[in-house]
């Protein structure tokens, strides 16, 4: 059992110093927060040492669900890297040191590795849950095919660890994971973990009238330009900050509220940079879309979906032995 929404940690010991995250994990507890996300490759494993420090000194530790993930660069060289069973052990370990803990409640694959088999993978997952140094395993930014594929094989015998969650984008503005992804995780019981569910800050509608100066767009440039180029992620943005405007309420908590009440969805994972700002996500769990609003952002930020996902109706009707094919 998780919280409605979940804290990331992707900037802490890089844009957000100690002293704010200590304010961010407080905040996030005493709002009944409780799954904490982090990764070995955030801030260089700076946010792990940072999170490890709070739970020393800050919040006890058994008020806190701790997520992290393997996968991305720690060191030079094909070993420092990859879902190989000697980088993930390694890496697993090395998280451990740098959180001070000696398990992590769930532990993910950060992304899916080409070049191991996911047979050595997966083997690694089983042999992290039997030592005690995880307790659930997961996996993040896996497609459809490979969700279901993994999933499956985990639960197809005795003694292996199954997988609990997938952690993936998912928002107004990135729905693309509706496709595949969310039918594969609730066929097979995965809680889905959304990062990314303000779309990098766009869906708080700042960027409208240009990047600002404090803003990762006006680092970025090609990240505010994207809006300007989309007429569709625009038109949805104002769908947001209009519906928002009705409610009397912030962008944030329209756009959160949506992604957190989708089906499968467990907790989105908010990441702020500073504690002001999740303040301002926190409040979001207060909120419930009405009916007509929920349909609106829907409608405007529905994702193009057809075959294979849609089957022609012509393939579902009774007569479809007789009925001609597209």
């Amino acid at each position: 059992m998780v919280s409605r929404l979940a804290l990331g940690t992707m900037t802490w010991g890089r844009d957000t110093d100690e002293d704010d995250a200590a304010a961010q994990l407080v905040a996030f507890v005493g709002a009944g927060g409780t799954l904490v996300d982090t990764a070995d490759i955030y801030a260089e494993g700076r946010s792990e040492e940072v999170l490890g420090r709070l739970l020393a000194d800050v919040v006890p530790r058994d008020e806190v669900l701790v997520a992290t993930k393997a996968w991305g660069p720690t060191g030079p060289g094909p070993m420092g890297r990859g879902t190989s069973r000697g980088h993930l052990l390694a890496a697993l370990d090395a998280s451990l040191r740098r959180l001070g803990l000696e398990h992590v409640d769930l532990w993910q694959l950060h992304g899916w590795d080409a070049l191991t088999p996911w047979e050595e993978a997966m083997a690694a997952l089983d042999t992290a849950v039997a030592s005690g140094r995880v307790r659930y395993a997961g996996v993040s930014n896996y497609s459809g095919w490979q969700t279901a594929m993994t999933a499956t094989h985990q639960r197809a015998w005795p003694g292996r660890a199954p997988l609990v969650s997938t952690q993936v984008e998912y928002s107004l503005l990135q729905r693309g994971v509706e496709r595949e992804v969310l039918p594969a995780a609730q066929a097979l019981g995965l809680g889905v973990l959304p990062w990314s569910p303000l779309a990098g800050g766009v869906l708080t509608g700042k960027y409208r009238g240009g990047a600002p100066s404090d803003s990762r767009g006006a680092h970025e440039p090609g990240f505010s330009a994207a809006l300007d180029a989309d007429p569709g992620a625009r038109s949805i943005v104002d769908a947001v900050v209009t519906a928002a405007d009705g409610l009397g309420v912030s962008p944030v908590a329209v756009s959160l509220a949506w992604v957190r009440d989708r089906p499968g969805v467990t907790a989105p994972v908010v990441g702020a940079r500073t504690s002001a700002q999740l303040q301002g996500a926190l409040a979001a769990e207060q909120l419930v879309l009405p009916d007509a609003i929920r349909a609106a952002l829907d409608d405007v930020s529905a994702p193009v979906v057809g075959y294979p996902e849609r089957p022609h109706d012509a393939w579902s009707s009774p007569d479809v032995e007789t009925a001609p094919l597209p």
